[in-house]
């Protein structure tokens, strides 16, 4: 079972030059997926994990590669193929970027999303996933002084 996590502008932006362009203003949006991700498997592309920098503690952090000698201290390497072969106890976040995202969009089941909500420029989008989703849950957190946008979580689920 595959779930999707991202973090989005109003504009759709995701990414601008290999970082997300807010930066690490959002600090309820990191502490967010880390309450999410905790204990599961999160997949990624080699961009993203350069982006963040190290392995992600206590979750099974797996590259997508079709670079078959890649090694990566910390995490496994795997070709799409692989991942999609490989049994996991627990749902696999789909990590991001727009590329991973385009991949395993028809095989994602929920989507948990976060709107940061003001329009940034940049160069990575949020793909459309396909088929028909329903909203099962939101919660909005207005701007503060840790945090420098308003921004809405939500989940979604695929219908049938």
């Amino acid at each position: 079972m595959f779930y999707l996590i991202a973090a989005r502008s109003l504009n759709g932006v995701i990414g601008n030059n290999g970082e997300m362009p807010w930066g690490r203003t959002m600090p309820i949006d990191l502490r967010n997926v880390k309450e999410l991700t905790t204990g599961h498997p999160v997949l990624m592309g080699r961009k993203t994990y350069d982006s963040i920098g190290r392995a992600l503690p206590n979750r099974r952090n797996i590259i997508l590669s079709r670079e078959t000698d890649l090694v990566i201290k910390g995490c496994e390497v795997m070709t799409f193929e692989e991942v999609l072969n490989t049994s996991f106890d627990k749902p696999a976040f789909v990590f991001g970027g727009e590329q991973i995202y385009r991949l395993f969009a028809p095989y994602i089941s929920r989507a948990y999303i976060t709107v940061i909500e003001h329009e940034f420029e940049g160069d990575t989008y949020l793909p459309d996933l396909p088929g028909e989703w329903r909203e099962i849950a939101r919660n909005h957190h207005a701007k503060d002084d840790k945090n420098a946008y308003d921004c809405t979580f939500y989940i979604y689920e695929k219908g049938k």
